[in-house]
């Protein structure tokens, strides 16, 4: 029996170094607290001990896959945050029209719907022919979930009330294909997404894009992290690119300061300079 599920930090560090040397895995530059807390609840959620855990997370592949679902965050919805997404519509795309070619990442892209509501806004804009949207996390469910871009209806029940204070045009069921109870994204929606892993914290940049798209995944990370991540997508943008943060999520870092503009406060959009 498990008195206390709680994780000090010599534990964290084992831990840490474990799923790094085994897996690859690099949590090092996560925040600590979140990290704590939500070891503590597998091993409450698993009634285990740290011992326990430590061979599960050493010896079983499955229940690594699903250590990694619980341990990092997959909150998403479609068009989350309405006002982000008329700022993008009214303040980005006219720019993003400049570019022959639009090349898009939405970072930590969870199970697709931001990749999809960003490829809605997109078509919507006249630009869906002209875009690709590159789709990365590093959970491998979640990656073929994105792919097959079927939601359930009582999900898009609630993204449909996001899509209408968006103020697009229409409805958020003119983009998908009925299946019963869910329904399906568009295939010429889908035609242009590519979803694969990526990791942050260890990975290099893999194109040039002209937006990139990273909403409240920085808030789990410590500060020395995010300064290498805001890095990575500096060298990931092309020049005059777009960057897009989560509402509690900012550049407070004074040397990536000088390389961003503001574009919009309220939807924390910046634009690279240079």
């Amino acid at each position: 029996m498990i008195e206390t599920p709680g994780i000090n930090e010599p534990q964290l560090l084992e831990l840490i170094e474990l799923v790094s040397n085994r897996h690859g895995f690099d949590f090092s530059g996560y925040s600590r607290a979140s990290l704590k807390r939500r070891l503590s609840r597998i091993i409450m959620l698993k009634k285990i001990g740290f011992d326990q855990l430590k061979q599960l997370l050493a010896d079983d592949p499955k229940f690594f896959q699903w250590f990694l679902e619980e341990i990092t965050v997959n909150v998403t919805e479609m068009f989350r945050d309405p006002y982000f997404y008329k700022a993008l519509n009214i303040q980005v795309v006219p720019n993003l029209t400049t570019f022959p070619h639009i090349r898009v990442w939405s970072a930590g892209c969870s199970s697709g719907e931001e990749v999809y509501s960003l490829a809605i806004l997109l078509y919507l804009s006249g630009l869906g022919d002209r875009s690709f949207i590159y789709g990365t996390d590093i959970h491998t469910q979640m990656l073929n979930e994105a792919r097959n871009g079927v939601y359930a209806q009582r999900k898009l029940d609630s993204y449909a009330e996001n899509y209408r204070h968006a103020e697009l045009p229409g409805e958020l069921s003119d983009h998908f294909e009925k299946m019963n109870d869910a329904a399906r994204v568009r295939g010429d929606l889908r035609k242009n997404t590519l979803f694969s892993a990526h990791n942050l914290i260890s990975d290099a940049p893999f194109n040039e894009f002209q937006l990139i798209s990273c909403r409240n995944v920085f808030i789990y990370f410590e500060a020395a992290m995010q300064q290498k991540i805001l890095q990575l997508f500096y060298e990931s943008l092309s020049s005059h690119g777009f960057l897009c943060l989560g509402t509690k999520e900012t550049i407070r870092f004074p040397e990536m300061k000088n390389k961003f503009r503001l574009i919009s406060s309220k939807g924390n959009i910046y634009q690279k300079i240079g």
